[in-house]
């Protein structure tokens, strides 16, 4: 008995009725890629029922559409906690109902207050350059050389509750660079500050590189999450991607950071195929949607991605047992195609597949802790504290 929890990172479904209060109004991921593609090569997801679901809010996908009998249950999710970032989506997922917003940064020099970077210039012995927000690709390029020559740490920030640190591998080793970030952590804890990232790059000025080194430093989780219901239940918990960081390992029995979606796609594909006995929850990121293409405002490269994700479905597919349960959803939003580089307000897709079940509506629901929910109902343990079961039938 499993169940696997898919993360496409950042494909959003629509604007929510709250995208008004983060500047999302006609923000929609899945929709404006499919206007602006053709053809739309997501053909199992279709299958699923993604077409269906974009229709519960009236908005057929072009390329894309609602079929006749889809294999899997289909609905969308709005996040109800304050916020559109990794961290906010995922801890929902897995039943936190944050009531508050992490802290974001001015965008303008300087960013972060002074007694913030002081103590961490004071803690790592090195001075910082930057200090305002910008996109990590650009401010490598703008900052590189002048890191390389000083050793200086560049730290910079977003839209979402970020601090990052970006370093030359060859100038601050990969190893005092986590160890920069942890103590970053620490301090960053005070402001309540989500995620601090680790940055690492490689090459020469002009040609500066980000590698697939990254590492997220999560703010330390207020509640236990479904991840910790589960494996005090006796479930074996496994994270693939970036879970392991974004949960802080905490409720992890096995936790592999792989780097990039064809990786960690790969790691699914192997632990579905082990057979072991006993119950298993398995919860993947594919990161590179949002990161690779979303942020960069790439729709193309952003179809492609999913086009990739969807053509490894049939073999998760073919992997299952008929006890298995397949859920592929997503955390927030990040349109290619709209303004700035930020991540957007949006419903997500939720699709449920299970062998020998025919899809149904599963509507439009509040809270993605209806994932959580679902999960504990599904492995017949006490129900989890939020959210409501989404099996139905099942």
């Amino acid at each position: 008995m499993r169940a696997l929890v898919l993360v496409i990172d950042s494909f959003g479904i629509g604007e929510t009725p709250d995208a008004a209060d983060f500047g999302d109004v006609g923000a929609n991921t899945a929709l404006h890629i499919c206007e602006q593609v053709s053809p739309v090569r997501w053909n199992n997801l279709e299958a699923l029922g993604l077409g269906n679901a974009s229709e519960l809010l009236g908005k057929p996908l072009p390329g894309c559409p609602a079929v006749g009998k889809p294999s899997a249950s289909f609905g969308v999710m709005q996040a109800l906690s304050p916020g559109k970032d990794t961290t906010t989506g995922h801890w929902e997922l897995a039943g936190i109902h944050l009531d508050k917003a992490f802290r974001t940064f001015p965008a303008k020099y300087p960013s972060f207050p002074a007694e913030l970077t002081e103590a961490l210039e004071k803690r790592s012995g090195r001075r910082i350059l930057g200090n305002r927000a910008a996109s990590g690709t650009v401010i490598i390029q703008e900052l590189g050389e002048e890191h390389i020559q000083s050793g200086a740490l560049i730290c910079y920030t977003s839209a979402d509750s970020v601090f990052q640190i970006a370093a030359h591998e060859d100038v601050v080793p990969l190893q005092e660079l986590y160890d920069i970030c942890q103590a970053a952590r620490e301090l960053c804890d005070d402001y309540s500050v989500a995620r601090v990232i680790a940055r690492p790059f490689t090459g020469a000025p002009g040609d500066f590189t980000r590698t697939k080194n990254r590492r997220d430093f999560s703010l330390p989780l207020p509640e236990p999450t479904i991840l910790d219901h589960l494996h005090t239940r006796g479930v074996r918990t496994v994270g693939v991607g970036k879970i392991g960081d974004i949960f802080n390992e905490s409720g992890l029995e096995e936790s592999y950071h792989d780097k990039g979606n064809t990786a960690c796609l790969d790691r699914t594909l192997s632990l579905l195929g082990e057979r072991r006995d006993g119950k298993a929850f398995i919860f993947v990121n594919l990161v590179d949607t949002d990161m690779i293409y979303g942020h960069r405002r790439d729709p193309q490269g952003y179809h492609d991605a999913v086009a990739r994700i969807d053509s490894v479905l049939p073999e998760i597919i073919a992997e299952l047992e008929n006890d298995d349960l397949l859920i592929v959803t997503a955390d927030h939003g990040c349109d290619p195609t709209f303004t700035g580089t930020d991540h957007t307000r949006e419903y997500v897709p939720v699709l449920m597949y299970h062998k020998g079940n025919s899809g149904r509506s599963l509507g439009i629901r509040e809270g993605l802790f209806d994932c959580a929910r679902t999960l504990s109902e599904y492995f017949q343990v006490e129900p989890y504290q939020r959210g409501q079961s989404m099996l139905g039938g099942y």
